[in-house]
């Protein structure tokens, strides 16, 4: 928060009106994000409150398209990380209009630095994900058999089309690289059927559920109804559960329990919660959590 309290990208002070529920400038957001910060120890009680043993934490790179600014820099996700290891797995953020150099960047923050994927933004970065500045780096990911996790929904900026995020992109990249980890981040909201459709076709692209309230999942017309049926059968194995709390500005312990609330049988609530991103990341030291 010391970091993105002087890089917030302007684009994205859309997301503050919708999720703070009042218009702020980047001067005023600083202050707030500066009483926003927490100590490890705060952040692990939250963590361990709701039962999450291990969570994702990000870096958001689009310096090129968003006026010179790094919403989240990769070093302080690193640092964070290394504080206390097997806890948080760490993704990068690149910028792909720095073509090789950036890269040559991923490369290092994964085979180097023990990320374990990556993530792109197009709303921010402002091109549709059939561009072929990103490209190499859907090359790069497969080569390292690491995941790619895009944003892929609706957005708050008031300056970017939300087509951007609309999961007919990714269709086509996923028949142009077929080995490529897929994940379509916020499952391609509100265009879900879409999104499920996709994850159904192609056996690499997965769908991640963070910040949505899940109680709104079961609200007449909102539209999850299509995840609520294809999750629980086609593509259970297709779908991996963030809580996104801090954009929500809910407690990580709320939001488990709201999604543990859902009409889900028991073994597929499972898979959602854990064991579907444990495959997908290889990773075998978490325990069964016991999620209902």
């Amino acid at each position: 928060m010391q970091h993105v309290a002087h890089a917030f990208p302007e684009p994205m002070l859309g997301y503050l009106r919708v999720f703070g529920k009042r218009a702020l400038s980047l001067d005023q957001y600083r202050d707030v994000a500066l009483r926003m910060v927490l100590d490890d120890a705060a952040i692990l009680a939250m963590l361990d409150a709701a039962g999450i043993q291990k969570t994702l934490i990000t870096g958001f790179d689009e310096a090129s398209s968003a006026g010179g600014r790094t919403f989240v820099a990769n070093e302080p996700v690193a640092a964070f990380v290394a504080r206390h290891p097997g806890r948080f797995i760490a993704f990068c953020g690149a910028d792909v209009f720095r073509g090789a150099a950036a890269v040559r960047d991923v490369e290092h923050w994964i085979q180097d630095r023990g990320f374990r994927g990556l993530s792109l933004r197009p709303f921010m970065i402002g091109e549709p994900a059939t561009d072929r500045h990103y490209y190499p780096f859907y090359e790069k990911c497969v080569e390292l058999g690491v995941p790619l996790s895009m944003h892929a929904s609706a957005n708050w900026t008031t300056c970017r089309p939300s087509d951007l995020g609309h999961p007919r992109h990714f269709d086509q990249v996923a028949c142009d690289f077929p080995d490529l980890k897929l994940i379509l981040s916020h499952a391609g909201y509100p265009w879900v059927l879409e999104a499920c459709l996709l994850a159904w076709k192609h056996p690499n692209v997965y769908l991640e559920l963070a910040a949505h309230r899940p109680k709104y999942f079961t609200a007449p017309g909102a539209g999850w109804e299509p995840l609520l049926r294809y999750g629980q059968t086609t593509i259970q194995d297709k779908v991996l559960y963030g809580t996104g709390a801090f954009l929500l500005g809910a407690r990580p312990l709320e939001l488990v329990s709201e999604f543990q609330a859902l009409p889900v049988k028991r073994e597929v609530m499972k898979k959602w919660c854990w064991k579907n991103a444990a495959a997908l990341l290889g990773i075998t030291d978490t325990a069964d959590p016991g999620c209902n």
